[in-house]
């Protein structure tokens, strides 16, 4: 099955408490901001799995009540010098570079840190500080992200975007990330390495625009047989068009059918 993506807009939304299903769960995020965290990285780059790891650490060092959203998102610039990294995506070259535009730069490397749209340079001991600054901001949106557990493989997902500005220019991503994956390198800087990965964007859908604040995204996707169902997890978030900050996010794993 193709992804299908479709936008709506003009729709009434109402927030509601978390819910699960016996096959469907639902998130919403609150009046604070959460933190995305973008951490573009590559298999070939040896200064890499150090930050790789300080990703899969950040919700640990964050502290309970952080909100936090990581993700890697693995560049293809780097396939030419002796590795190919099969996670790596050239629509995650050009996300590089348009939030490097966003800061005023032109400077694009891995392994390099944005939060919420800007560039975290020094990261190495400023995540905690800086993931509790990005929370105690109130969010310029909202969105909520349903998983749905359909008939085989198939998965279906659901983001509804609200923006408190109903004249800003804000689009609505969807992604959907794995972790717990472990590559064997042979070639290249980490010739010999195991690396381990964890959320690893694994689909990225093309966005969708809010209309007078407002803004749906529906995607069917049936799960690749190597990927690990249990290890998946959907992010959405709403990024400001001109300036480029993620003004919100939420995710989702899968549905624990238990729950009610």
């Amino acid at each position: 099955m193709k992804p299908i993506a479709v936008a709506i807009s003009g729709f009434a939304f109402c927030l509601a408490t978390p819910s699960f299903g016996q096959n469907s769960c639902r998130a919403e995020s609150g009046p604070g901001t959460a933190a995305l965290v973008e951490l573009y990285t590559s298999e070939g780059c040896s200064s890499c799995p150090p930050a790789d790891r300080e990703l899969s650490q950040l919700r640990g060092k964050a502290g309970r009540n952080a909100v936090i959203i990581p993700i890697a998102l693995h560049v293809t610039y780097w396939d030419r010098i002796g590795w190919k990294d099969g996670f790596a995506q050239k629509e995650f070259d050009l996300r590089q570079k348009l939030l490097a535009s966003h800061g005023k730069s032109r400077l694009v490397y891995t392994p390099q840190f944005f939060m919420n749209g800007r560039e975290l340079r020094n990261w190495r001991g400023q995540f905690p500080d800086a993931i509790r600054k990005t929370n105690q901001k109130p969010a310029e949106a909202s969105v909520a992200l349903t998983w749905t557990r359909a008939a085989g493989d198939t998965v279906q997902l659901e983001a509804v975007a609200t923006g408190r500005d109903p004249q800003a220019r804000q689009v609505l991503y969807l992604a959907v990330s794995e972790s717990r994956l472990v590559s064997k390198v042979l070639r290249g800087e980490n010739g010999g390495a195991t690396l381990m990965h964890d959320d690893t964007v694994r689909a990225w859908f093309p966005p969708v625009r809010l209309t007078r604040g407002r803004a749906q995204l529906h995607q069917a996707m049936r799960i690749p047989g190597n990927w690990n169902l249990q290890n998946l997890q959907a992010v959405a978030f709403v990024q400001d068009l001109d300036d480029g900050i993620v003004q919100q996010a939420v995710s989702i794993g899968q549905c624990d059918p238990g729950r009610s």
